[in-house]
């Protein structure tokens, strides 16, 4: 809450005028259709700020009684609300950084488009207008000098259209990169929480369509792995480097790389589920089906608590992180007197508590995928440490393993790996059940079948079908049932009386 230093009535009450603490200027607040509204008087002497105060009163009150100011409520007032509730509610259950991730999407690209627009004025129409301004804005350079300046807000529109006008004044070419689509949706599901909010507490009477036209997804995409040639390239190419890294201090950093990509290449473990994974969560056991050693994981991440057993592949790479010494780089003091050195640090061993991977080591991942030409896939998608996990569940699949059992595996949906997975794996498919052939006897008697069937047939006289239904039996008259079978012929099925 702000504290005021000074405080004025005015108008009997009706407009107060007040002092922030580092504000020279005077500030004025009333309460007119149904909202608080305040203003900056922008003056400092108090006489002038109450004549502005008045004369900014009447101004509300005159344009009220001409319908031309709203008592809606505003989207900004919406967006603060939903980031009090949101962050109350999912407290313990949300992590901070996504909680973090919504206050940064309003602030930085709702709040400068939508901002103190009436939430009933919120149509799926400027909806669709956002995305083209997000699209226009995208990830290019902001402000008139074109520098990249992170951390602040889009500009409005009005401010987009001048500055793309002073670009073009200049003949300074702004290249604009599109964000991806999956940073959009992410805006326009925190956009939709907000509208949410609003109706929830009578705000807004009904949620407007939020889906976007024109790009209804229907072609399933692959997700980028690596197929087992590339994998065994990858970490040959790992390995080399965690032998010979280019510096020596960066030799235990390559090593745990190294038994990272292994690490998730034979677990399935998410990203983020490997890098919070601490050594008390793993456990070495002996499978009783196979009577190989693998790895028991309890797993948290994105879908809570959940378990997870390894490939005996990673065993070893698990084994390799519990042994290795923690780094002493930068805690070795330096040895100022060769007379009187000083002592080499004792190895410090991980501890039950400690992280498995303590740093996700991003950069040298990156330059390692660039050496051996694996950054992109086949269809130029960017391949990441995501990539480890899906190769952990595409390779499975094309060994034979039950899809309900991987997805179990993963945490994750049947359907999921279905669609993103299984339907780019070639063994999926049963070639004995796909190319079945009938016995070369069945076709041809089918087509001796066939040429008879196609024969003309002579024309023979047929008895009129009555257009009434037959009666039943007790119903039929006597004279009809005394006739003998000489008298005429009953079409089989038609209904006789037993003489």
């Amino acid at each position: 809450m702000e504290n005021i230093v000074q405080r004025v009535q005015l108008l009997g009450g009706d407009v107060q005028l007040f002092k922030r603490p580092r504000s020279p200027f005077w500030y004025a607040q009333t309460t007119v259709a149904g909202r608080q509204r305040k203003t900056s008087t922008k003056k400092e002497s108090q006489k002038l700020a109450e004549e502005a105060a008045k004369t900014w009163y009447l101004t509300l009150i005159g344009k009220a009684a001409n319908g031309e100011l709203s008592s809606e409520r505003t989207f900004a007032a919406a967006a603060k609300k939903f980031m009090a509730e949101y962050e109350t509610i999912t407290q313990g259950q949300r992590s901070p950084k996504w909680v973090e991730g919504h206050r940064g999407r309003i602030r930085l690209h709702l709040m400068p488009f939508f901002g103190e627009t009436d939430l009933p004025a919120i149509t799926p129409g400027m909806i669709q207008d956002y995305r083209v301004h997000r699209i226009k804005v995208g990830t290019a350079p902001r402000g008139g000098n074109f520098k990249k300046r992170k951390g602040l807000p889009d500009p409005t529109p009005a401010e987009l259209k001048k500055i793309l006008e002073d670009a073009k004044a200049v003949g300074q070419e702004r290249v604009v990169r599109p964000p991806s689509r999956s940073t959009l949706h992410d805006e326009v599901v925190t956009l939709n929480l907000v509208l949410k909010t609003a109706a929830r507490h009578g705000w807004l009477n009904s949620l407007p369509d939020i889906s976007a036209p024109y790009n209804a997804q229907t072609k399933i995409v692959r997700r980028p792995w690596f197929s087992p040639d590339e994998y065994k390239a990858l970490y040959a190419a790992s390995r080399e480097n965690a032998r010979n890294p280019g510096q020596p201090q960066f030799k235990w950093h390559a090593e745990q790389l190294h038994d990272f990509i292994l690490f998730v290449g034979n677990t399935g473990l998410r990203p983020d589920e490997a890098w919070n994974l601490q050594h008390r969560d793993v456990s070495i056991i002996t499978d009783h089906a196979t009577g190989e050693r693998i790895l028991q994981i309890e797993v948290r991440g994105k879908r809570g608590v959940g378990y997870c057993k390894s490939m005996p592949g990673a065993v070893i790479p698990y084994e390799r992180t519990l042994n290795r010494p923690k780094p002493t780089r930068g805690l070795q003091p330096r040895n100022r007197s060769k007379k009187n050195p000083k002592p080499v640090l004792a190895p410090e061993y991980p501890e039950r508590t400690d992280r498995v991977f303590p740093q996700t080591h991003a950069k040298m991942f990156r330059e390692l995928l660039h050496a051996v030409d694996l950054k992109f896939d086949r269809d130029g998608k960017p391949r990441t440490f995501y990539s480890l996990r899906h190769t952990y569940i595409c390779l499975r699949l094309t060994e034979g393993a039950d899809i309900y059992q991987v997805a179990k595996n993963c945490r994750t949906s049947v359907e999921m790996v279905e669609e993103h997975y299984a339907a780019h794996i070639a063994n999926m498919i049963n070639a004995s059940a796909v190319n079945v052939m009938r016995p070369k006897a069945a076709r041809a008697a089918e087509r001796q079948a066939n040429a008879a069937g196609n024969a003309p047939k002579s024309v023979t006289r047929t008895a009129r079908t009555p257009s009434r239904p037959v009666r039943p039996a007790h119903k039929t008259k006597l004279r009809d049932a005394e006739r003998g079978p000489a008298d005429y012929q009953t079409a089989p099925g038609d209904l006789t009386v037993k003489r």
